[in-house]
């Protein structure tokens, strides 16, 4: 571990970027609906128990931000144009901005679809200052995709991060290294990663709102607030992160889940829904030429009890088929054990992921676990369903889905 010299002298040699997609989802909407200019756009679960996941910043005039319930959000802009998220759509705009993140540095951080931290400390020398670096990369996001995206420089992803939010939309902000304590010093303290809800108020009680009073505060006033995370906070507080940007890893699992509006007691509407999670897990999974050897069931009923069914394969699977087959006796085995037991939430998942596949040619080989006529099918759907979105084309099961779910 560095010791706090150590950590103040590497900092300044570093250059961070921290890219964040404004307001993601809604702007793809906007992207694909040309119509929904200057409109409110919210993304999210659309029935009684759905949460926001984005909104535009014409929304966001009304109040309306994510995470907040969606009855919330349609009585605060009852005006708006309300749809469901569209993750396959996302994930594939994601996919083109990550590749011009690459294009300027290997050191890419993913986040989340939207945002990720870059360190271009060995890229000046390619494409210019880290500002260039940032001006350059914002433009082939905005004339390759249409999208926009805020970034914020400095010599640490926590810094990075906080300036990348202050411009929004379409913004750059830069920090300086000899600039941090005026950068920090006026900020309020909810800002700070880890100050939330409960430990806030706590701070605002001894009288300390901004990053500048913390810091001034000491640690012997607010260590009983903030405990054995004092020195961490303390830390943040005046600018220092020496965590560096790790270049991110293959998944090792992928999974999809559904809360639903009214809990399901149907079987069949069960097994319905389990087929269009699993067919989502499978796409993603031959998209990324992985296999993966243990399928996951996760329910969680009206009570908020959560139960976990797993099981292994001995051979690798990407085929919809054989995953659904192994989710389904999964969820039958639970249901008899449960079979009066109302389910809130339904999840399928997937680990043990398998990198199989140098290119896609080799695709056509498949996995002995997979009839080649299985391989021929999922193909066939993934290629239809790429170019014309999601579920277009699915399984029968699927389509016994409630109408009032996508």
């Amino acid at each position: 571990m560095q010791s706090s010299s150590e950590t103040m002298k590497a900092p300044p040699h570093r250059s961070i970027l921290h890219v964040d997609m404004d307001a993601f989802y809604a702007s793809v909407e906007l992207l694909d609906n040309p119509a929904l200019a200057g409109k409110p756009v919210i993304v999210g679960g659309l029935g009684s128990r759905g949460v926001v996941a984005t909104a535009n910043y014409a929304a966001r005039k009304f109040g309306v931000h994510s995470a907040m319930p969606m009855g919330q959000a349609r009585r605060l802009c009852p005006h708006g144009h309300f749809q469901p998220p569209r993750m396959a759509r996302y994930r594939e705009l994601s996919s083109q901005v990550f590749e011009i993140f690459r294009r300027f540095t290997p050191l890419v951080e993913g986040l989340s679809l939207d945002e990720a931290f870059l360190d271009v400390s060995a890229s000046v020398r390619l494409f210019g200052t880290a500002i260039e670096i940032s001006t350059k990369l914002k433009t082939q996001i905005r004339l390759e995709t249409g999208l926009t995206a805020s970034v914020g420089v400095a010599h640490n992803k926590f810094l990075a991060k906080l300036a990348s939010d202050l411009q929004k939309p379409d913004g750059l902000v830069v920090v300086p290294v000899n600039r941090v304590t005026s950068f920090l010093d006026p900020m309020p303290i909810k800002r700070l990663w880890g100050v939330g809800p409960k430990t806030q108020p706590r701070l605002q009680a001894l009288g300390i709102l901004t990053f500048g009073q913390l810091r001034k505060a000491g640690a012997d006033i607010v260590r009983p607030v903030l405990g054995n995370r004092t020195e961490h906070f303390l830390k943040l507080a005046a600018g220092e992160d020496d965590r560096a940007v790790i270049a991110e890893h293959p998944d090792k699992s992928i999974s999809h889940e559904i809360t639903f509006d009214q809990d399901l007691f149907d079987t069949d509407e069960l097994l319905a829904e389990l087929q269009h999670l699993v067919e989502a897990v499978g796409q993603r999974l031959r998209a990324r030429h992985s296999l993966a050897v243990t399928v996951s069931v996760k329910i969680r009923d009206a009570s908020f009890r959560t139960f976990t069914r797993s099981r292994s394969m001995p051979a690798g699977s990407n085929s919809t088929m054989t995953l659904y087959r192994l989710a389904r006796a999964l969820l039958l085995v639970w249901r008899k054990e449960n079979l009066t037991t109302p389910v809130r939430l339904l999840g399928m998942g997937v680990s043990g992921l398998e990198h199989r596949f140098a290119n896609e040619a080799l695709m056509d080989s498949g996995d002995q676990a997979d009839l080649p006529a299985q391989q021929r099918l999922d193909k066939l759907l993934d290629t239809i369903n790429q170019r014309y979105g999601d579920a277009k084309i699915v399984h029968a099961m699927t389509l016994r889905r409630r109408r009032d779910r996508s």
